[in-house]
């Protein structure tokens, strides 16, 4: 099993390297754009950028 995988960052296009244990729907930072990418896919491996968390203030 790889050590690392390789993915597109949906911001720049350029090539980044995930840990081989990410799992789908885990959040990283991206370390070229630093937006922060969401796993979605992992065959192939593919990232979103991740959706803005809104604050709902308990209504």
């Amino acid at each position: 099993m790889p050590e690392e995988l390789t993915a597109e960052d949906p911001v720049t296009g350029e090539q980044i390297t995930l840990p081989a244990d990410v799992e789908v729907g885990e959040i990283i930072d991206s370390p070229v754009s630093g937006a922060e990418l969401e796993v979605v896919s992992l065959d192939p491996v593919v990232l979103e950028e991740a959706p803005e968390l809104e604050e709902d203030w308990g209504e």
